[in-house]
């Protein structure tokens, strides 16, 4: 046994990686409370909690009109925690933070089955946990009430699954091999759940790629597979699609499909444009604070690839076909979403999550052949995962709730409220709050498609009042518009608080 050996099966050490894995644990549900940010986390937050007053799993609404934009799982888990935390940010956050930390123990499950060296299997497995964990996208996605994390997880244990399967070789039947493959069908399934087709695309279209990529067919156990894994796919799914299609029909076909699957890859139609190599580098800053061996693993990787002589693949623990499998296996993981979204139409950080774990182990397979027999680059490696974490604690005391409290309008209806708005109704005016949507829930004026209406000037708010037969309504308007209301002849205005981007003001007839 080496002195590096003995440093890491030392209770010392057993003793750190305990505590930083109790750390990664408080990071990850640390600052969950902080206001609603973006347009996506306030409005997926309000479908899950319209659908819970409502007692329904199935059909969602926003602002009680029909909201078929993504599947029901992220509404799920957010209706779970409204039960078991109330109807908070927290909770609305908390299934992500879960789904991160399930992303996080499905790479450390991967790196379990890596090598037959039990000693070397469990450093590699947690490398690769520490280094996902400290994965800036991880972090950053797994802190967000939006479905990216909630697709990234089942994507990530579905391929650990078929992994798994991989790594057992050989034709042999077996319980393992057969669990592992159920795990990788069902897992698919959930996919499905958290964003739609994509969710079993993304799976089929990775295997493919690795079995090209490997110059070798399937083997026998996993063409049978083929027979009854689409079965536990169908099974899973239709516990959401089939009641929706018995409820909604083709309005959900068209609405769900063709709409927010297809127009939203074929066009821009949802305003998210960005040129093709958009990703390239959206990819690799997201593996911060690993983006060095992220590259090297990458350089070396293709030039291995393209030399053949040192074969495809960079030696992690030891020379063996499990460690060159790996890699194969994350770079075919990596490319297919990068490709794929490369072409679509609309671009958003987000999308790209589900190829981070890919990226994420190939930066730690750099990181462990790296620190191999030195006992200070491992320390150094221990401290830089340490250290960002406890940044990004400081980032979540003293930046983040800055930022949020600007973005947000909680503390806008907070101060109306205060002063006895509370049951006023809330307009825009030349904007579109989407955070309203959450902290002005119920209030808020609509068009007859049930959209939030933007009001263009002092006359659309005046009509808005006459029809609430006088009472005052609260306006939301961006502070280079304010004086649009308070100079006003045909209402008055009282400004009740701003937050450096949007104020609010109680306006009545003048």
């Amino acid at each position: 046994m080496t002195k590096f050996d003995s440093a890491f099966r030392s209770p010392n050490s057993v003793l750190w990686w305990l505590l930083f894995a109790a750390l990664v644990v408080f990071v990850y549900l640390f600052g969950l409370t902080i206001p609603l940010v973006g347009p996506d986390e306030p409005r997926y937050a309000q479908v899950a909690r319209e659908m819970f007053e409502r007692g329904d799993w199935i059909t969602p609404t926003l602002g009680g009109a029909n909201w078929f934009e993504k599947p029901a799982l992220l509404y799920w888990l957010e209706i779970v925690a409204y039960r078991l935390f109330g109807l908070t940010e927290f909770a609305a956050r908390f299934g992500s933070a879960v789904f991160g930390l399930g992303t996080v123990a499905s790479l450390w499950i991967l790196g379990r089955n890596v090598t037959a060296d039990t000693q070397r299997r469990a450093e590699f497995a947690n490398w690769l946990a520490l280094i996902a964990a400290s994965t800036l996208g991880l972090i950053v996605f797994s802190r967000a009430a939006s479905f990216d994390i909630i697709l990234t997880f089942p994507i990530t244990a579905a391929m650990v699954g078929f992994f798994v399967f991989e790594s057992i070789g050989g034709e042999v039947s077996g319980f393992r091999r057969h669990l592992s493959l159920l795990g990788f069908y069902f897992f698919v399934g959930i996919s499905l759940l958290a964003k739609g087709l994509i969710g079993v695309a993304f799976p089929v279209a990775i295997v493919s790629f690795y079995y090209v990529l490997s110059w070798k067919l399937p083997n026998r156990i996993f063409f049978m597979s083929v027979l009854w894994g689409p079965l536990v796919i169908a099974a899973v799914a239709a516990t959401w699609y089939v009641p929706m299609y018995q409820r909604h029909g083709h309005t959900f076909i068209d609405e769900f499909f063709i709409q927010h699957h297809f127009q939203r890859y074929t066009s821009n139609k949802y305003f998210h444009p960005q040129p093709f190599y958009f990703f390239f580098w959206v990819l690799p800053l997201m593996t911060i604070p690993w983006l060095p061996f992220f590259v090297a693993g990458v350089w070396k990787f293709v030039r291995g690839w393209f030399k053949r002589g040192e074969g495809a693949s960079v030696n992690i623990v030891s020379n063996n076909t499990g460690t060159s499998r790996l890699l194969t296996f994350a770079f075919a993981w990596m490319l297919v979403p990068l490709v794929f979204f490369s072409f679509s139409g609309s671009k958003l950080p987000g999308y790209i999550l589900p190829a981070v774990p890919a990226a994420i182990i190939i930066a730690a397979v750099y990181v462990n052949r790296w620190t191999n027999d030195s006992s200070i680059r491992r320390m150094l490696i221990q401290g830089i995962a340490a250290a960002t974490l406890v940044v990004v604690i400081g980032l979540l005391c003293f930046v983040v709730p800055q930022f949020a409290d600007s973005d947000s309008v909680k503390s806008l209806i907070a101060a109306a409220n205060e002063r006895g708005f509370n049951n006023a109704k809330v307009v825009s005016l030349h904007t579109i709050s989407h955070n309203a949507e959450f902290y002005a829930a119920g209030r808020i004026v609509r068009d007859a498609d049930g959209k939030q209406r933007k009001l263009l000037g002092p006359h659309d708010v005046l009509e808005v009042i006459r029809r609430e037969s006088g009472a005052p309504v609260l306006v939301l308007v961006p502070l280079e518009y304010l004086k649009q209301l308070t100079e006003s002849t045909i209402v008055r205005s009282e400004v009740l608080k701003d937050n450096g981007e949007l104020a609010i003001a109680a306006v009545t007839a003048n």
